[in-house]
Parts: C-alpha cells; sequence; structure tokens
C-alpha cells in the first residue's frame, strides 16, 4: 500500500496516456473505421479486428486508474475523509466502469437488441463517464476547504470547460441534433470532450507528483 500512496499518481498518469491514446494507436490498423463518425467504443465491436487489442487495452487502462485510488485517497483524507472518498471514487468509478467494464463486456451493433454484454457495458460506461465529469467538482470543494483558491478557482474552470465539452459530445447523441455541423461528427466531438475531460485529471496528477 505504501508503493501506491508514493507512486499512485504516476499509475493515474498512465492510466490517462493509455486511455487516450487507444483509439489514435489502434485507427493505425483498422483504417477504414471513420474516427470523426464513429465512437470509440466500436474499436472493440464484434467485427473490429482489433478488438482483442482493444479489450485488452482497455482492462490494463482501467488498472492503472485503480491502482492510482490510494494515492488520490491519501491526498485529502486529512483534510476530508467524505470528500476524499468521493473523489477516489470518482477514478474508480471510470477505471471500472468505462476501462475494465468496456474490456471485459464489448458492444455488438450488428445485433439489432442490445445483448446483455451490450447493456453491462452502456451502463458501466454511463456510470464511469459521471465519475469522469464530477471528478474536478471534488477538487474545487476541497481546495476550498484548504483555503486554496487558486487551485480552486483553476480546476472551477476546468470543470466548466469539460462540462461544456460533454454537453456538445451530449447534443451529438441526439438524433435530433446530429444533423448539424459538427455534432454530425460524433467520433470528433467525443475525443475533443475526452481531451477536455482529461485535462483535470492531468493537472492533478502533475501537481501532486510536483508538491513536496
Amino acid at each position: 500500500m505504501k508503493f501506491l500512496k508514493k507512486y499512485g499518481f504516476y499509475f493515474l498518469l498512465l492510466g490517462v496516456l493509455s486511455d487516450f491514446l487507444t483509439p489514435y494507436i489502434l485507427g493505425i490498423f483498422y483504417p477504414e473505421l471513420n474516427q470523426m463518425t464513429r465512437v470509440m467504443s466500436v474499436f472493440g465491436d464484434v467485427a473490429s479486428p482489433v478488438r482483442g487489442a482493444f479489450l485488452v487495452w482497455s482492462v490494463v487502462s482501467g488498472v492503472f486508474f485503480v491502482l492510482a485510488l490510494p494515492a488520490i485517497y491519501q491526498s485529502f483524507v486529512k483534510t476530508s475523509r467524505t470528500l476524499a472518498i468521493l473523489l477516489a471514487s470518482a477514478i474508480g468509478l471510470y477505471g471500472i466502469g468505462d476501462c475494465i467494464f468496456t474490456g471485459l463486456f464489448s458492444i455488438d451493433t450488428e445485433q439489432a437488441s442490445w445483448t446483455f454484454s451490450t447493456w453491462v457495458h452502456n451502463i458501466g460506461s454511463g456510470l464511469g463517464y459521471a465519475g469522469f465529469l464530477i471528478f474536478p467538482l471534488f477538487l474545487v470543494i476541497l481546495y476550498r476547504k484548504t483555503g486554496d483558491k487558486t487551485r480552486s478557482n483553476i480546476y472551477l474552470v476546468l470543470l466548466i470547460v469539460s462540462l461544456l465539452s460533454a454537453g456538445v459530445y451530449g447534443l451529438a447523441r441526439i438524433p435530433a441534433a446530429n444533423h448539424l455541423p459538427v455534432l454530425d461528427k460524433i467520433g470528433f466531438c467525443q475525443r475533443i470532450s475526452f481531451f477536455f475531460n482529461y485535462l483535470p485529471i492531468v493537472v492533478f496528477g502533475i501537481d501532486r507528483i510536483r508538491k513536496p
């Protein structure tokens, strides 16, 4: 446990790097997939030529996030045990729900109705993404409690940008709106959203590593 508390933030950054690069690296081996118009989970579809690599890679990314949890919790447990648990849980939800569950339960776009695997995948992904989004909110509150208004304000800005980008991605998923310019590129919207969703985590990880 001491090892994880000491190096947990390195695992956090590894998780971000691994998960973020997944579609771009696998896309090299799946050139017929239009990443501008298809979401990342399609890499794990039963018809995907890189399905095996995507599923394993997703689990590995999720494990990195889970290994970071003790360090995240330890960072703020003295400030607020409840908020420290919520902060760690937000990352845990993403690592388990959106990464590990994605690797263990893939989707099948050729099926007319959702299979059990698709249900678990989509529910886990939804819960994980929720944790992903609210992570900076807990940082805003925690740094307010410590009196560090500068960091609190930084994460507030990052939270707003993250939510706005997620909102655009959400609109791209709505049939009534996804014919509009930009919104008709759901893959692009998802990847832009993920970039700004990851930004607070990266800033937090680097900040904690640099903290004496």
